[in-house]
C-alpha cells in the first residue's frame, strides 16, 4: 500500500505541473501573436530608415561623412557585444543558443588578439556571465515585457558613447531573430560602425531635396540617431517574440510530456493495484484452506 500511496502522490505532482504549464501555454500563446505583430509591423519603418540613410550616404561628400564619429571606421582593437537575453527562464534553449554564440564569439575575438567588452541584457545573461572572464561596464536586467523604444535608446546611446570616446572600436548585437511560430535563429549584426547593407536598389536623392538646416546636421542629429535606435528596437522586438514563441513550444511540449507520464504512471499503479488485490486473495484463500485443514 505504501508503494501504491507513493505512485498516487506522483501521478497528482505530474497532474499539477500539467495544470501550470497548460495555463502558461496559453498565456504564451496570447502574447507571441502580439509580440510577431508588433515586430512585423516594425521591419518597415526600420527599412525605410536604413533606405534613407542609405540615398544621403550616396549622394553625400565622403570629405564631409568623415566627421560623423559612428561612421567613422578604425582598426578593431577592442569589441563590444551586446547580448540579449531574457529576465525568466522556462523557454527551452532560447537562452542557452545565444549565450553559447556569445561565448563562441568572444573566443574566436580572442583568437584573434582583440579585447572583447560585454553588455548584457536580460538576467539570464547577467547570470551567466557574472563569473565569466570579461569585462562587462553595463548590464541591463529587469525590462518591460513589451520593449519599448525608450529602452532601445538607451542601450543605443551607452553603445554609441563608447564607440564615440573611442573606449571600443567596433560594436555587435546577439540576439535572435523570429522566422516563425517554430522557428527562431541566433543573429549577430554588426551594429557600430554604421554599415549599411549593400546590393539593394534604392532612388537617389534627388538635386532638388532641401535639408535644413544642412545635410551634416542632418545626418548628426536625425538619421545616425534614428538609425541606431530603430536597428536596436527592431533586435529588441525580434528577441521578444523569439522567447514568447520559445515559451509556448516549451511548455507544449512539456504539457504533452506530462500527459504520458500520467498515462505510464496510471498503467504502473493499475498492475501494483492489480498485482495486491491478487495477493489479498491469495492469503484469504490460503487462510480459508487452513482453517479447513
Amino acid at each position: 500500500m505504501a508503494n501504491l500511496k507513493a505512485i498516487r502522490m506522483r501521478i497528482r505532482s505530474v497532474q499539477n505541473t500539467q495544470k501550470i504549464t497548460r495555463a502558461m501555454r496559453l498565456v504564451a500563446a496570447a502574447k507571441v501573436r502580439r509580440a510577431q505583430m508588433r515586430t512585423l509591423a516594425a521591419r518597415p519603418f526600420t527599412s525605410k530608415v536604413v533606405d534613407l540613410l542609405r540615398q544621403v550616404v550616396h549622394e553625400a561628400n565622403a570629405l564631409d561623412l568623415q566627421g560623423l564619429k559612428l561612421l567613422e571606421k578604425r582598426p578593431i582593437e577592442t569589441v563590444a557585444i551586446i547580448c540579449l537575453t531574457s529576465d525568466r527562464g522556462l523557454c527551452g534553449s532560447y537562452n542557452t543558443n545565444v549565450i553559447k554564440e556569445t561565448t563562441r564569439r568572444i573566443l574566436h575575438l580572442r583568437e584573434q588578439n582583440k579585447k572583447v567588452v560585454l553588455i548584457t541584457v536580460g538576467l539570464k545573461a547577467a547570470a551567466f556571465f557574472r563569473r565569466y572572464d570579461v569585462e562587462k561596464p553595463k548590464k541591463y536586467t529587469l525590462l518591460p515585457a513589451i520593449p519599448t523604444y525608450e529602452t532601445a535608446k538607451l542601450i543605443a546611446e551607452y553603445a554609441c558613447e563608447l564607440y564615440s570616446e573611442k573606449k571600443v572600436d567596433a560594436v555587435e548585437i546577439i540576439g535572435t531573430q523570429f522566422k516563425n511560430m517554430l522557428q527562431q535563429v541566433v543573429a549577430r549584426t554588426d551594429f557600430l560602425p554604421v554599415t549599411l547593407p549593400e546590393g539593394q536598389d534604392h532612388n537617389p536623392v534627388s538635386a532638388e531635396t532641401l535639408f535644413e538646416p544642412d545635410l551634416m546636421e542632418l545626418m548628426q542629429e536625425e538619421l545616425l540617431p534614428k538609425y541606431v535606435d530603430n536597428v536596436l528596437y527592431q533586435a529588441l522586438l525580434e528577441a521578444s517574440a523569439s522567447e514568447l514563441a520559445a515559451r509556448m513550444n516549451a511548455m507544449s511540449n512539456a504539457t504533452a510530456n506530462a500527459k504520458e507520464l500520467i498515462q505510464a504512471l496510471t498503467l504502473v499503479y493499475n498492475k501494483a493495484r492489480q498485482a495486491s488485490i491478487t495477493q489479498e486473495l491469495l492469503e484469504v484463500v490460503g487462510g480459508a484452506e487452513a482453517l479447513k485443514s
